[in-house]
């Protein structure tokens, strides 16, 4: 990410570094709408959302020299943002995981449904937190199992539970929002 500031074209990197408030705000107008959709997908309630965006961000920009520019900066600082969402729900909600699905029925089928409009956010905020975590690690955030297991300390056989429920429960709302648009666009 290059700025250019004066004459001189400097790394927004190395001016974040330095505590530059110029450069702080240009990184966070650059990734504030992107950290909300992430910190949305994980905590359903916009202000609470926007809480986590807020601390996460003081986060990023305090402990950017941890930062060894391995991997990509916005990777990094939207790490910070899930894990700024994941406490949030561990400090201030509970979170029950349930382990008691058939095995068997974790056959993955894939029925072919019509496509029709819909908002993906408005599904996820309908499942509960505990679908919705593992959902979000696993599908959004790319975590194996395993690594979700030690980021929520529940068992690999939970984790899996729940990504199949949540999966589910994605499936059954799509299709009663499918129903309704549907019965919608007959009635006109």
């Amino acid at each position: 990410m290059k700025l250019l500031f004066g004459n001189k074209k400097e790394d927004l990197l190395s001016r974040l570094k330095k505590q530059e408030p110029a450069a702080q705000k240009i990184f966070y107008e650059q990734h504030v709408k992107k950290f909300l959709s992430t910190a949305k997908s994980y905590v359903s309630d916009l202000y609470q959302a926007e809480d986590c965006v807020i601390k996460a961000f003081c986060k990023i920009f305090k402990h950017i020299e941890t930062f060894r520019g391995d991997g990509n900066l916005e990777g990094w600082a939207r790490r910070i943002v899930v894990n700024e969402c994941l406490n949030f729900i561990k400090s201030h909600k509970t979170v029950f995981y349930i382990d008691d699905v058939n095995p068997a029925a974790l056959i993955e089928t894939h029925d072919e449904q019509p496509v029709f409009d819909f908002n993906a956010q408005d599904l996820l905020d309908q499942l509960p937190d505990a679908y919705r975590m593992v959902f979000n690690l696993y599908v959004l955030e790319g975590f194996s199992h395993q690594e979700i297991s030690e980021t929520l300390k529940i068992s690999v056989s939970v984790s899996k539970t729940q990504l199949f429920r949540a999966k589910e429960k994605l499936r059954v709302l799509y299709l009663q929002q499918e129903k309704t648009m549907k019965n919608e666009h007959t009635q006109r």
